[in-house]
C-alpha cells in the first residue's frame, strides 16, 4: 500500500534525533539540568536584536494580506536582489537576483540541487568525509542517484585528494563541500580549494561534462580564524546552498537559497533545473515573513564569540583529560578520536553519565564522536569531569 522505502525511512529516526529524543526522556527522570545534551546542532546564541526588531517592524507597518501571501515561487525579487548586493558587496562578485532561489532552509537548497543534477539512476554524487549524515537521504532516496564517500582526511580534516580521485568517474554530477564542516568544524584552506578546483576542471574536461561542486554553507559565518573561501570565485561551476539557521540563529524558520552563478555552465538552463526540481518537490515560496526578514540580513555579523569561548574550554578540558582531536576553526562542533576506536560504544558507555554524543561512523568516520558545543558554558564546565571519568574507564580497562 505504501512505499516500503518512505515506511522505513520514516520509522528510523537519525542517531542524532534519537539521542535528542533520549535526553528529553531522561530530563523527566534527573532533571534537565543532569543531562549534558551534545547531540543537536541547535544555536544556543539568540538570534540578534535586529530580528526581533524587523519582525515587529513588520507586524505594526504591513497588513496581514502583505506579510502572508504568496510570493513568486522563487522568491520576492526584492528580496532575492538585496541578498545579491549583500554578496556581491562582500565577495567581489556581480550577482542579481535572478541567480538566486529562496528555499525552506538549506536542506531544500540540497534536494533542489541534487534533484536538478541527476539525470538517470547511475548519477553518482561524493561526500567527503565526515559528511552531514543526511547528504544520503537526499541523494539516494530523494534523487534517486547513489552517494560515493571519499574517506576522510583525520589528521586535520581537510581533504584526502588521493581518496577523492578515487571516487570520481564519469558518472559523477556533483561533489559536495561543506565548510566550515558538520561535524568536524574543519575550514578548508585556500590551498585546499584551490586544488580540489584544478582536480574538478582536469576531471570534468576528460568526462567531458562538468563536474559541480555542491557547496553546503548554513555555517559559512561561524568562524573563528580567517573567512571561509567563497568557492564560486575559485571555480564556476559551484552550486551555493545557504542557510541563516545558524547564522541567524533562525534554524526553525526554515530560510535559505540555492545561489546560480551566472559563470556555472549553461547558466540559465541551471537556474530552470533548479526551479523546476523545487517545483516537483513542493519547495516553491520559501516563507514569505522571514524573506522579509533576511533582506535586511546585510552588513550583519553572526554573534561567534560565545561559540568560541566554548570551543576554547572545552578543548582545553579535553586535551588535559588526554582526547585527541584537530581544533576546530568553524562551526559549533568538536570530532575528538576515541579510545577504543569505536564511536558508537563509546557513545553507548557516555550514556550511563547522561553524556550526550553522537558516533563518528554516521559521518563516514568510524572511531570518533560529535560533540555540538552550542550549549550553556556552565554545561560544559559541569560535563567534562564526567568526560575525564570516561576516559579513565578507558585507560584502566586498557591496563588489564
Amino acid at each position: 500500500m505504501f512505499a516500503k522505502e518512505m515506511v522505513e525511512l520514516g520509522n528510523q529516526r537519525s542517531v542524532i534525533r534519537e539521542l535528542f529524543e533520549y535526553g528529553n526522556q531522561r530530563a523527566k527522570v534527573v532533571g534537565k539540568e543532569n543531562v549534558f545534551d551534545f547531540s543537536l546542532g541547535n544555536p544556543s546564541v539568540p538570534a540578534p536584536q535586529w530580528v526581533g526588531d524587523r519582525l515587529q517592524e513588520l507586524l505594526d507597518t504591513q497588513s496581514p494580506m502583505a506579510l502572508h501571501s504568496y510570493t513568486s515561487a522563487p522568491g520576492d525579487m526584492q528580496v532575492r536582489n538585496a541578498v545579491a548586493t549583500d554578496l556581491n558587496h562582500r565577495f567581489g562578485t556581480q550577482y542579481s537576483g535572478e541567480s538566486l532561489y529562496l528555499t525552506a532552509g538549506a536542506a531544500a537548497a540540497l534536494c533542489a540541487c541534487f534533484r536538478a543534477l541527476t539525470e538517470s539512476p547511475t548519477d553518482e554524487f561524493v561526500a567527503i568525509a565526515p559528511y552531514f549524515p543526511e547528504y544520503k537521504c537526499f541523494v539516494e532516496q530523494g534523487a534517486g542517484a547513489t552517494l560515493r564517500v571519499a574517506e576522510a582526511d583525520t589528521k586535520e580534516f581537510q581533504i584526502d585528494f588521493d581518496q577523492l580521485e578515487q571516487c570520481l568517474n564519469p558518472n559523477t554530477r556533483g561533489v559536495i563541500v561543506n565548510s566550515p564542516n558538520n561535524p568536524s568544524g574543519a575550514v578548508y584552506h585556500l590551498e585546499t580549494v584551490q586544488r580540489l578546483a584544478q582536480l574538478l576542471e582536469r576531471k570534468s574536461k576528460e568526462y567531458g561534462h562538468p563536474i559541480f561542486i555542491i557547496s553546503d554553507e548554513p555555517y559559512r559565518e561561524i568562524v573563528y580564524t580567517e573567512e571561509t573561501p567563497f568557492l564560486p570565485n575559485y571555480y564556476k561551476d559551484t552550486l551555493v546552498c545557504y542557510s541563516w539557521s545558524k547564522s541567524l540563529s533562525l534554524p526553525g524558520e526554515r530560510i535559505g537559497y540555492v545561489l546560480v552563478p551566472p559563470t556555472v555552465t549553461n547558466a540559465k538552463e541551471a537556474y530552470d533545473a533548479i526551479c523546476g526540481a523545487g517545483r516537483s518537490l513542493g519547495y516553491v515560496n520559501a516563507p514569505s515573513l522571514f524573506q522579509k526578514v533576511i533582506a535586511c540580513a546585510g552588513g550583519h555579523k553572526a554573534e561567534v564569540e560565545a561559540y568560541r569561548k566554548n570551543r576554547d574550554l572545552l578543548c582545553e578540558g579535553l586535551k588535559q583529560a588526554g582526547y585527541s582531536f584537530a581544533v576546530p576553526q568553524g562551526a559549533f562542533y568538536l570530532f575528538p578520536a576515541v579510545p577504543g576506536g569505536n564511536g558508537e560504544e563509546f557513545s553507548k558507555r557516555a550514556m550511563k553519565y547522561d553524556l550526550l554524543v553522537v558516533p563518528g561512523e554516521g559521518f563516514g568516520c568510524p572511531g570518533h564522536i560529535r560533540i555540538s558545543y552550542c550549549v550553556a558554558e556552565d554545561t560544559i564546565r559541569r560535563a567534562l569531569p564526567l568526560f575525564t571519568k570516561l576516559m579513565e574507564e578507558y585507560q584502566s580497562s586498557a591496563k588489564q
